[in-house]
């Protein structure tokens, strides 16, 4: 007994629809990557889920980008204006900028200089020579920013001792003026007992 034909419309529980479609597109994709194998054909597929997600496959020995300029090119659909192209060059000029920056990033680093002519070999010599000399311009540059900084301290440290210094001498020349005397104050704060000393006989003494 066969499955029953489906009726193609949309499916309205969601759980049955999320499983139909994960199927579905498990088939379509491995039949683009069968064709593609068995018959030696440029493939090209993309399918957007409803919640927006990506699948897709392309054969390996092409792009999308390829098969999407060729369909461009035999149905005679414009599938993206100059302005696109414009970008799309551009994109592809800043991809070969870099990957000229990494080569010569590692050509400053010592790395496949086989392949480099001595005329080139120079002018990386004289790179690394600038460079360099730019460093040490800036070793310079913040050594004389931490001696005029330690400079400043010193000075400051100076001044602020001078200060000290002044502050205790003004506090002495205070205490003279004022006749202050350590050993009198010490004796005027003793009691009576331990200063007055008997300055007569004791008269009982002779009755």
């Amino acid at each position: 007994m066969g499955r029953g034909k489906i009726e193609i419309k949309r499916i309205e529980n969601q759980s049955n629809r999320q499983v139909t479609f994960s199927k579905r597109k498990n088939g379509i994709l491995k039949k683009a990557k069968e064709i593609s194998v068995l018959c030696d054909a440029e493939v090209g597929v993309v399918v957007f889920s409803s919640a927006g997600k990506l699948y897709d496959f392309c054969s390996p020995k092409t792009s999308l980008s390829r098969i999407l300029e060729k369909y461009q090119t035999n149905s005679g659909k414009i599938l993206w204006d100059e302005k696109h192209k414009s970008l799309s060059a551009e994109i592809d000029r800043i991809k070969k900028e870099n990957d000229n920056m990494q080569i010569e990033l590692r050509h400053l680093k010592g790395e496949d200089l086989n392949s480099l002519q001595p005329k080139e070999l120079i002018m990386i010599e004289e790179a690394l020579d600038n460079g360099l000399t730019s460093l040490h311009e800036k070793q310079m540059e913040h050594y004389d920013r931490l001696m005029k900084h330690g400079k400043m301290l010193e000075d400051e440290n100076k001044l602020l001792a001078f200060k000290v210094h002044d502050i205790a001498l003004s506090g002495s020349m205070r205490d003279l003026e004022l006749g202050y005397h350590p050993d009198r104050d010490f004796a005027a704060q003793m009691p009576i007992t331990f200063r007055v000393q008997p300055s007569h006989p004791n008269l009982q003494e002779d009755s």
